[in-house]
């Protein structure tokens, strides 16, 4: 059997990369394994495994492997060792921030990467996360395409004043300005949301991208027109450990009042805030779920509020509220919040069915409710997959 023509999807996460394996050469790529690298455990290792979840591979290291380039080169001897030495046509990364010259996926050169680099400080949780693989593996194959796949892509198109913050316009016209982010999966869902009901396109639709990161996106005719996160993925909802909206007035009393420096302000805001600091004990919905304790139910409260709160805001861009998608690890797993949501926003018309809720059913809406509602299980890799397809194919067909 001839090579499949491969390309290796990363997804770079706080502490681990999660990456698929998809085969390129049909209309829709398909994939062919999936799995993890982490290097960050006392023994680093490579996790692969079927399309169906079923075990094909292990590695464990023994050293250290702080940049991930053992781990890398064990994934690439993986892909050339099961699916031959020429599979591999290129790599796909996410990439969390394209500033404002990049709305579409691009080829990496070592000039991208670097200006890729310096938009460090408006994503200086992700940004260098997403960025260190690509240094890695050009230098263990430095022949090997790569290409950037963002997620502020898909909210490329906002325009004021959905994407003006109200400050003086000369730092508006040095690219200060809402950008929006989880666009991938925004794309990903909203491609699944038409072949499901293609009726709902040119409605007024709101995604609800629910994780330790979250975000909404306002769709209308399937593109993005207002979204909650803005120059960087601090803004809008509240998150794992990440604050969401704050007033800027307590980030000036911490430094005025508190001592606080600029970096202790930031790491407070990236890692010390969202559920984790309002419970006082963890950063999981899961975990908070479960407690009894009347904190973990403090930040829950506040985790419904903000996210009714700010669907709204996103229904008065839209002038109106048609169809809620639920997508992300709490968005697609977490009923009660699934639940709580719709409650505070009983008065838009949004109606959940108890029992389709609770089974985690595609559609969750009860049949007088005025606003379609779904669960749709987002698949960012496929769409950096989809990308790299087609980047592919123009630069051959050039």
């Amino acid at each position: 059997m001839p090579a499949p023509e491969a390309v290796l999807v990363l997804n770079s996460g706080s502490s681990s990369i999660k990456f698929g394996l998809f085969e390129i050469s049909a209309a829709e790529p398909a994939l062919l394994c999936k799995g993890l690298l982490d290097e960050h455990e006392a023994r680093p290792r490579l996790v692969v495994k079927g399309p169906a979840g079923e075990d094909l591979f292990e590695k464990r290291r023994d050293e250290a492997d702080a940049d991930g380039g053992h781990l890398f080169a064990d994934a690439l001897a993986f892909i050339d060792d099961r699916f031959g030495q020429d599979s591999l046509r290129a790599v796909g990364h996410r990439i969390v921030h394209g500033g404002p010259d990049h709305s579409g996926p691009v080829e990496l050169t070592d000039d991208i990467t670097a200006k890729l680099e310096a938009l460090t400080p408006l994503a200086p949780l992700h940004q260098p996360r997403c960025l260190a693989p690509v240094r890695t593996l050009s230098a263990i194959r430095r022949a090997l395409t790569q290409i950037a796949c963002f997620d502020t892509a898909f909210h490329h198109g906002l325009a004021p004043p959905a994407s003006r913050f109200a400050i003086p316009r000369r730092y508006e016209e040095r690219g200060v300005r809402r950008y929006g982010f989880h666009g991938l999966s925004f794309e990903y869902v909203a491609g699944r949301l038409a072949g499901i009901a293609p009726q709902l396109v040119a409605k007024r639709t709101v995604i609800a991208h629910l994780g330790n990161g979250a975000s909404l996106c306002a769709l209308r005719n399937g593109r993005s027109v207002d979204t909650t996160m803005g120059l960087t993925p601090l803004d809008g909802l509240v998150m794992g450990t990440r604050s969401g909206t704050i007033d800027p007035g307590v980030l000036l009393y911490l430094q005025q009042h508190e001592g606080m420096s600029v970096e202790d302000v930031q790491h407070l805001l990236y890692h010390e805030s969202g559920l984790l600091g309002v419970s006082g004990m963890s950063a999981d919905m899961r975990t908070l779920l479960a407690s009894r304790e009347a904190a973990a139910r403090d930040a829950i409260d506040l985790f419904t509020f903000r996210a009714a709160q700010e669907i709204a805001m996103m229904a008065t861009t839209l002038q109106g509220l048609d169809c809620l998608v639920f997508t992300g690890g709490i968005g697609e797993h977490a009923s009660e919040i699934r639940s709580a949501i719709g409650e505070r926003l009983a008065w838009l018309g949004v109606r959940i069915d108890a029992a389709a809720n609770s089974e985690g059913r595609e559609r969750i809406g009860t049949g007088d409710s005025a606003v379609d509602i779904f669960i749709i299980p987002t698949n960012e890799e496929i769409a950096i997959a989809r990308h790299c397809a087609a980047l592919l194919r123009e630069r051959h067909a050039a």
